[in-house]
């Protein structure tokens, strides 16, 4: 190679241009740039020689003269008229093509332009050869794509930044695919929960999926579950309290159209009703239920009939009024399984427009029921009983609280509900002597509105036991009719507990920390399809038939009930029965784990709020003595939470707590108790 030779290499993939200098040891040369910077250089680094001689310093001047032939749309000329033939060319030739010269600067600029295509030709050694046109038209979509990608990225950019800035974005679909892969990424969040993960040890175990990578990186974020549950917050798309344990699970929020569009349809035109319903709309009758439920499905009342007995009237709603058996309606409230109860709402079993409509027993109104009419024997069993499809008429609304006003006063003019009080006493005594087991401990119900909090704790009243007994009494008549005629049911049982001892109990203060000894002795409830006793209730035969509104095994039984009394045979066989009671369950038990650690998180959200708060708590029970670690009732608002001890106490203990430390994303929360003079002291 002469001495003087214009050559190109790259430097750090740059295109550099420089003239060969002298030879360095056997095989290099040392080339000077234009600023005068020397370059060793092996062969295979040289990217082009020229057959022009220059010094240095004139290489700026050179590339001046090559810029003004590097126009790149020239080579689609030079391709069309060697695609044909094929015919391969070098730099020399592609000058020639299109310049129509051959002079140094136009060589290296056909040589640039050669060298920097991707769509015409394509090299092979010192030459360049003509794509095919097949190839070319998919190179150039393939561009097109990218300059679409690279143009959607960044207006999705855009839009991230005006959504930080609190403006009111539209999404894309595109926009919306990268946010739902993002929402699915962030909701590991809640394995920290589940499986005691931290953050950091939770990125290193769900490695995030390329796109969220991508998305990620391009807005200067780490891809980590924390970091994409943050960016979803900064965007307005989550609040930061978003329900991940919700998001985690497979509970549909939301109603196919199809489901939405049939409720609206039997709305509109109610199905033929195949029922020959007894009329007692003449009856008073009391729906209690909390001041906000909006699904209504029980109501009761007290009859004295002529030979001067008492019936007592349990009325179902009937939303099987409204369905067919394994239709749109009842199929999707079979995959949901239950209503589920958060603080922030519910997610309802069937379309709220219906449940809370037409299949609710609302006040004033004739609403289609089953109602079971119950005569007791002087003990409070069941002397005689009957069960119909009914019409009613809800007199009043009534909420607890109503209704232990009304008891306390012994209104003259609402004789019924004292009489159905007094049987529900009568029968809460009967069950007691068949058994049952009675376990009171305070309910926390947590209530999220406008993100401010309430904590109401549901003691035992009068109305409460009123209404439960009554439920429980429907429950035992629906399964002893099932029994006699051999329908096939979600029958409910409950196998013997082994209870404390009186000694071991007595050794207890009575109270909650008692019932909390109870409670851990009981075994869960079992279903089957067969009847079998329920031992918590003290009930031979017993099954869930008063809320079928809002749980599908319910409504299987009013399907099975009403079927038979219309002297029909049941739609469901004992093996279906026994299937769906198995995919319901698997659904249900989801349900309520969700609202378990939804509820805790809000009662975790709520302590957090209230830092400097001084709590009486109860001692109930120990979770590992050995380590001290107890759990603790606050009273004031019904929690039940672990706290470890620093000193010896003893289970009945009351101590002052506060709060030293909770996160109620990461479900950590510690106690610290407190002095009496800092009790007092908290307090003023």
């Amino acid at each position: 190679m002469e001495k003087g030779k214009l050559v190109e290499f790259r430097v750090q993939g740059d295109r550099r241009l420089g003239v060969v200098d002298r030879p360095d040891g056997k095989s290099r040369w040392i080339a000077i740039d234009e600023r005068g910077l020397a370059h060793s250089l092996a062969p295979r680094q040289i990217t082009y020689e020229s057959e022009q001689t220059c010094k240095p310093s004139e290489i700026p001047h050179f590339l001046e003269e090559v810029q003004t032939y590097l126009d790149p749309s020239s080579l689609e000329v030079a391709w069309e008229l060697l695609v044909e033939s094929g015919e391969t060319v070098d730099p020399a030739q592609m000058a020639m093509l299109l310049f129509s010269e051959q002079n140094p600067s136009q060589c290296y600029a056909a040589h640039c332009l050669l060298s920097e295509d991707k769509l015409y030709f394509k090299q092979k050694g010192n030459t360049y050869e003509p794509r095919s046109a097949a190839q070319v038209a998919e190179r150039k979509h393939q561009i097109e794509v990218e300059a679409n990608r690279q143009r959607e990225q960044q207006d999705f950019l855009t839009r991230v930044s005006q959504a930080i800035h609190g403006e009111t974005v539209e999404w894309s679909r595109q926009d919306r695919q990268r946010i739902e892969a993002i929402e699915k990424y962030a909701t590991l969040l809640a394995e920290c929960v589940r499986s005691g993960l931290t953050p950091d040890s939770l990125a290193r175990t769900y490695s995030p999926p390329v796109s969220v990578v991508e998305t990620m990186n391009t807005l200067g974020r780490s891809a980590t579950p924390q970091a994409a549950f943050e960016l979803l917050v900064d965007l307005g798309v989550w609040s930061v309290h978003e329900n991940l344990f919700l998001r985690r699970s497979q509970i549909s929020v939301q109603f196919p159209t199809k489901v939405l569009e049939v409720a609206q349809q039997r709305m509109d035109s109610p199905p033929p009703d195949p029922d020959r319903r007894l009329d007692l709309t003449h009856l008073k009758v009391y729906t209690i239920d909390d001041q906000s439920t909006s699904e209504i499905d029980d109501g009761v009342s007290w009859e004295l009939l002529a030979d001067g007995r008492q019936r007592l009237w349990i009325h179902i709603a009937d939303p099987t009024r409204w369905l067919v058996p394994e239709d749109e309606l009842d199929l999707d409230a079979r995959k949901r399984g239950t209503t589920v109860y958060l603080p922030t709402g519910m997610i309802p079993m069937f379309p709220s427009a219906l449940a809370t409509g037409p299949m609710s027993l609302l006040q004033g109104r004739v609403c289609c029921a089953l109602s079971f009419g119950v005569v007791l024997d002087d003990s409070g069993a069941v002397r005689e009983y009957s069960i119909h499809a009914s019409s009613i008429k809800p007199t009043y609304r009534l909420t607890y609280e109503d209704v232990d006003e009304m008891l306390e006063l012994s209104l003259e003019g609402e004789p019924e509900i004292t009489a159905i009080a007094a049987l529900a006493r009568r029968r809460q005594m009967w069950r007691q002597s068949q058994g049952a087991v009675s376990i009171n401990l305070p309910e926390a119900i947590i209530k999220v509105q406008d993100d401010e909090i309430t904590i109401k704790v549901l003691n035992d009243s009068l109305s409460r036991h009123l209404v439960a007994e009554m439920m429980i009494l429907a429950g035992e008549v629906a399964g002893h009719y099932g029994q006699v005629h051999k329908i096939a049911l979600p029958f409910r049982g409950q196998p013997q507990p082994e209870l404390p001892s009186e000694e071991e109990l007595i050794q207890l203060p009575a109270g909650f920390a008692r019932a909390c000894a109870m409670r851990r002795c009981m075994p869960k409830s079992e279903m089957s399809t067969t009847p079998t006793r329920h031992a918590g209730l003290g009930l031979s035969t017993y099954t869930q038939a008063t809320s079928p509104i809002r749980r599908y095994t319910d409504l299987l039984t009013h399907f099975q009930l009403k079927a038979h009394l219309r002297g029909e045979t049941p739609p469901f066989s004992g093996e279906q029965i026994q299937e769906v009671m198995l995919s319901v369950t698997t659904v249900t038990q989801e349900a309520t784990l969700v609202e378990r650690q939804t509820n805790r998180y809000w009662g975790l959200e709520y302590l957090r709020r209230h830092p400097n708060q001084v709590w009486q708590a109860l001692v109930l029970m120990w979770l590992r003595e050995d380590s001290r670690l107890a759990l603790i009732l606050i009273e004031d608002l019904g929690l039940q939470l672990p706290m470890v001890f620093k000193r010896g106490v003893g289970l009945g203990d009351q101590v002052s707590v506060k709060v030293s430390y909770v996160d109620p994303r990461q479900d950590v929360l510690q106690f610290q108790e407190v002095t009496y003079s800092q009790a007092q002291q908290a307090a003023t």
